[in-house]
């Protein structure tokens, strides 16, 4: 019986193993977002609040417990766990930095004081896709539009180098466009009061 039991649980096993591999870490995604974003518009953050720790049952004495530990339901259990446990460990390690993230975010960070007051006037607004866009270039003086644009121009081309370049910091190419979609909302979720963003297709000021 034993061993039809481990026949079964082979293939869970290794369906599961792939479902891991594909994991995205959305929390550690955001909580990474929400760090970067700090750092590129000179904001201190306060303190995140740890996630709840695994919680394991006490193991049980006695020859109860080693007959436990050959039944299949217990087995699976230790399977899934384990699959839970890396899954947790890629939460955990997920990689925000490299050098070439750094140089991004140092750019962007040195653009920032320029673009602040674009965004504090609401000719310039945050997209629904993680990038910014002129919102009301009547709202910027004539002769700073022109600046403005490649203001623009530029810090989409780092936001867009900054989502690809953490997804392949990750080895996982094809996370790029989760992790924009992931900085989209966070950067709209940290925007200072007044500022503009897209949402249902139109403008709302925060």
């Amino acid at each position: 019986m034993l061993s039809r039991s481990l026949a079964l649980l082979a293939p869970i096993a290794v369906v599961s193993c792939v479902t891991v591999n594909i994991y995205f870490p959305a929390a550690a995604v955001e909580k990474a977002a929400d760090q970067i974003i700090l750092d590129v518009w000179h904001k201190q953050g306060g303190d995140t609040p740890a996630g709840e720790e695994n919680k394991t049952l006490p193991a049980t004495p006695g020859k109860k417990a080693e007959q436990s530990a050959l039944d299949p339901r217990h087995i699976l259990i230790a399977v899934l766990n384990g699959i839970s446990s890396e899954a947790h460990a890629q939460n955990v390690d997920f990689n925000a930095t490299s050098p070439q993230i750094e140089q991004i975010k140092a750019r962007m960070a040195g653009r920032f004081g320029e673009l602040r007051p674009f965004l504090d006037k609401g000719a310039i607004g945050l997209t629904a896709d993680g990038l910014i866009a002129v919102r009301d270039a009547g709202a910027a003086e004539m002769r700073d539009r022109a600046r403005m644009n490649q203001l623009v121009s530029a810090e989409n081309k780092d936001r867009k180098a900054l989502y690809q370049a953490i997804a392949e910091a990750n080895n996982q190419p094809s996370w790029a466009a989760q992790i924009q979609k992931t900085f989209a909302e966070r950067w709209i979720t940290q925007a200072n009061k007044g500022w503009w963003y897209q949402s249902g297709g139109g403008w709302k000021q925060k």
